[in-house]
């Protein structure tokens, strides 16, 4: 994951900052449906991020894994986009 490491936190940092605003939110008792959104674009973001992780992932660790001749991580793989459904 070196390779977009600074991306993932980047984009980590970003849904920390979000969820705060969401408490602070949920504290002002703002409207209901405004706290929904805030939450579904956390949600996003943090799908984003993992997908990244995931890619980055496949295209090193199970690359090299294949390559070294250990297809395990093809399962690890699938059971963690599984995972995702």
């Amino acid at each position: 994951m070196s390779k977009d490491h600074e991306k993932v936190k980047k984009y980590l940092t970003i849904a920390k900052g979000q969820l705060d605003g969401i408490i602070r939110m949920i504290d002002e008792d703002r409207y209901c449906l405004d706290i929904s959104d805030q939450l579904m674009a956390t949600r996003a973001l943090l799908k984003k991020t993992n997908n990244l992780i995931l890619k980055n992932h496949i295209d090193n660790c199970v690359k090299n894994a294949i390559l070294d001749g250990d297809d395990s991580k093809i399962d690890e793989v699938i059971k963690a986009l599984e995972k995702q459904i």
